[in-house]
């Protein structure tokens, strides 16, 4: 199997999984100090750096929650302008259910569940 070529103005597509990943972490939500990656909202990344297009999954805390309709967008929006990348979908999805077990340690940390 050959490698994909690569360009020094195509970033592979670690380096943008890198960048979206620091930019979600720039998206909270507004009744939890933490951020939706560390509160392990997001479920899936897959970048596509020669479609210049990723797809996300995430979910919410919970279905009723109040920023349902606004924190996919935000998330959208927080990813492609760190990635540069033409499409971002985010797509919400509810299983499995989220947990508090999905959140990192240093989210633990943070709302002292350690």
């Amino acid at each position: 199997m050959s490698a994909i070529p690569t360009s020094p103005d195509l970033p592979d597509a670690g380096e943008l999984e890198a960048r979206i990943i620091e930019a979600l972490k720039t998206v909270y939500d507004p009744e939890i100090p933490v951020n939706v990656y560390d509160l392990g909202l997001i479920y899936d990344l897959n970048v596509d750096p020669l479609g210049n297009h990723a797809d996300i999954q995430m979910t919410l805390t919970a279905p009723g929650c109040p920023v349902a309709g606004s924190m996919p967008e935000w998330v959208e929006n927080a990813a492609r302008h760190a990635s540069g990348l033409e499409s971002v979908k985010v797509e919400l999805v509810w299983e499995p259910p989220w947990t508090p077990a999905r959140m990192s340690m240093r989210a633990k940390l943070e709302l002292n569940m350690v």
